[in-house]
């Protein structure tokens, strides 16, 4: 028996999920901006309660990596290294736009290519690209969108766009092969699954070490004067 607990935090949108060899227990969503840090903790308790479980259960701890919110990942990232490195457990890194490239499987009818958007402000997303397989056409990394962005694919194929920075998509094309999902989010869920797959292989992180995969780095900036 593997139990996992995956913590997806790359959004506004806090996410848990327990799963036991690969099969889901039970999961919580929290939709409440700027909380991850207070409200992380008292919800993975809540979460354990509910499958009457303890953290002495757990036999991993999967955490979404990244790209996303630099906040939001720092926080699930050193819980999870926390819980690790308490339980003497492993760590388990997911990729956060592959995990929503799983979500969307399920809608993708027409075995259109996959590509997962995280809004980094202005016409900036971050973003990767996948065929309905999952094989990574493009890996992921910051692009700033035009109206010749992912022409190439879009001329020869349908493709998914989705995410909180896929919305901008529909200002720089008109292709009838771009379509535009709303409402996709980063899901502990589906991080929790592609973990389990990586707990089979023994695919761990160094928990003293790892970070975020966060692209660009943080940029703190000084509050204007209020006069």
């Amino acid at each position: 028996m593997s139990l996992i607990l995956s913590i997806e935090t790359s959004t506004p949108v806090c996410s848990l999920a327990i799963h036991n060899n690969g099969q889901l227990l039970a999961k919580e969503l929290i939709q409440k901006e700027q909380s991850h840090s207070s409200t992380l903790n008292p919800a993975i308790d809540h979460l354990l309660s509910i499958c009457d479980l303890s953290l002495a259960n757990i036999s991993a701890i999967a955490v979404s990596k990244g790209p996303g919110s630099y906040t939001g990942l720092r926080i699930g990232t050193s819980t999870a290294k926390g819980l690790c490195y308490a339980l003497n457990i492993p760590l388990i890194a997911v990729n956060t736009l592959e995990a929503m490239a799983h979500n969307v499987a399920r809608f993708n009818l027409n075995s259109a290519m996959l590509c997962p958007m995280l809004d980094a402000r202005r016409m900036e997303v971050y973003a990767m690209l996948l065929d309905a397989s999952f094989k990574v056409v493009e890996e992921t990394r910051p692009v700033i969108l035009d109206h010749e962005s992912y022409s190439q694919y879009l001329n020869a194929s349908p493709v998914l766009f989705f995410g909180n920075g896929a919305e901008k998509v529909k200002k720089v094309t008109d292709n009838p092969n771009a379509t535009v999902l709303d409402g996709v989010i980063p899901d502990a869920q589906y991080i929790g699954e592609l973990a389990f797959e990586k707990f089979r292989k023994k695919e761990f992180e160094d928990v003293a070490y790892f970070e975020p995969f966060y692209l660009k780095e943080f940029m703190a900036t000084k509050p204007k004067s209020m006069l």
